[in-house]
């Protein structure tokens, strides 16, 4: 979850992160395949990242899938972290920002069929960060949103994701602007990383969050070491084949180069 701290203080105006948002289209035709078949392909080409094509196979077949579950949340929920990867992996900046206003609404779908998830607090969480990143006069609301929405998730389930609700939070308060103009924090930025930790210390999302932590709290050798530590960890698992590792590992390095 990358949230750019200048685009965020630069935010111009201000404009309301959720809206309503448009129905979600209804099934093509009767006789679709059963909801079970298309989550699992779904899940399997997206396991195919970075490959791009497979990843967008994927966001069509979450797509399908929310749109044949009338009720259910597991169509809207993998849509939403399908779009969360690609707006990280796309160029073009209008298709960024397009891609992340989807990803808002098939949250605020997913907490409305879901009230009180902690899933779809967490998810809608995300997209809307990334909503402010890329509209900026959506920072203001979004981002207070946002770690609203983070901690009800925490509340509620802790251990999503792999403690995903403390790891984003954390993210979110070191790198947003303090009040009145944002929830930043880097003390409770801390709190919330070292809880990620705490949690799952073997992942190394958690890990780096926690080395931004404590270099932005000024402890400079203990977070370079969490951070050269993670380095190594993040290299082991992309030579076993991790999808993701490879970015984990880039984003150690950024930090060991400040």
């Amino acid at each position: 979850m990358r949230l750019a701290p200048a685009l965020l203080l630069a935010a111009a105006g201000c404009a309301a992160a959720l809206r309503e948002p448009p129905p979600i289209p209804a099934p093509a035709g009767e006789g679709g395949r059963p909801l079970p078949e298309l989550l699992a392909e779904a899940d399997a080409s997206f396991a195919r990242r970075p490959d791009q094509e497979a990843v967008r196979r994927a966001e069509a077949l979450f797509a399908e899938a929310a749109a044949a579950d009338r009720t259910g949340t597991e169509g809207l929920v993998g849509s939403i972290r399908v779009k969360v990867w690609l707006v990280e992996h796309e160029r073009d900046g209008a298709a960024r920002e397009a891609l992340a206003l989807q990803a808002v609404q098939a949250g605020q779908w997913c907490a409305r069929r879901a009230p009180g998830s902690p899933t779809c607090d967490y998810w809608l969480a995300l997209a809307l960060g990334q909503q402010a990143r890329e509209r900026p006069s959506t920072a203001s609301d979004g981002l207070k949103l946002m770690a609203g929405a983070l901690r009800r998730a925490g509340a509620g389930d802790p251990r999503l994701d792999l403690a995903g609700p403390h790891r984003v939070l954390a993210v979110l308060l070191l790198r947003a602007p303090a009040w009145p103009l944002g929830p930043g924090d880097a003390e409770e930025g801390l709190a919330e990383a070292r809880k990620a930790v705490a949690l799952f210390p073997d992942h190394p999302p958690n890990r780096l969050a926690l080395a931004e932590a404590l270099l932005a709290n000024d402890h400079r050798e203990e977070g370079r070491a969490e951070a050269s530590q993670t380095l190594g960890a993040a290299q082991r698992l992309a030579a076993a084949g991790d999808p993701d590792a490879p970015e984990w590992a880039r984003d150690a390095e950024r930090l060991l180069a400040r």
